[in-house]
């Protein structure tokens, strides 16, 4: 093959890549439009009673265009389980870049999560479907696990305190999460960030 046509062979590579660009663009915004309307039916309805058909009219698409992207609810499932830890994580990150003390950044990373309860579906979506995990048929992360893991780390260097840092993590992960469980049957979530600040006063102040 001549350089001409090496050439041409490249720059009509290049054109398809340029083509086939919007086309996987739109599809990831479809991908992602599907995984927020099942967060959102998972979170307003519940796993087990939920269908493909009530996460379609929710995205405003048919149940194919929905078979398309994901094999069922299951998978579903897993991918917001998915999202609900890599935003957890994400707090997390964004707290301990921060560069508070270790105390006011376990502080800041509590506050930081009942904002998230209150606000964003795809927490609230996960928060839902760890209750329920035991009625999915996908594997999910084992719930709770990570977050007291990086709870009791930052634990372990405060000084002032003389607490196991692994059991206060524990404490404060059963308080936090069982609180936005209890605002959530109560209130809609609307006072978590009032009980998560009397769980800080009650455990990490003074």
């Amino acid at each position: 093959m001549g350089t001409d046509d090496t050439v041409a062979g490249s720059r009509r590579t290049a054109a398809a890549a340029v083509r086939g660009r919007p086309r996987q663009e739109r599809a990831l915004r479809t991908r992602e439009l599907v995984l927020q309307a099942a967060a959102r039916a998972f979170a307003d309805g519940g796993f087990p009673d939920v269908t493909v058909l009530d996460i379609a009219e929710y995205a405003g698409m048919t149940k194919g265009a929905v078979y398309f992207h994901y094999s069922g609810k299951e998978d579903l499932a897993a991918a917001v389980s998915q999202g609900f830890y890599a935003k957890l994580r994400e707090l997390a990150e964004t707290t301990e870049a921060l560069g508070l003390p270790p105390r006011e950044r376990v502080v800041e990373f509590l506050m930081r999560t009942a904002v998230a309860f209150r606000d964003d579906v795809v927490i609230q979506a996960g928060a839902r479907l760890q209750i329920e995990h035991s009625q999915i048929g996908s594997a999910l992360p084992v719930p709770y696990r990570e977050y007291t893991d990086i709870l009791a780390r930052w634990l372990l260097e405060d000084t002032r305190d003389g607490r196991p840092p692994q059991a206060l993590a524990r404490v404060l992960v059963s308080a936090v999460f069982g609180a936005q469980h209890i605002s959530w049957i109560l209130d809609g979530r609307a006072d978590i960030v009032e009980r998560v600040e009397e769980i800080v006063a009650a455990t990490l102040t003074g």
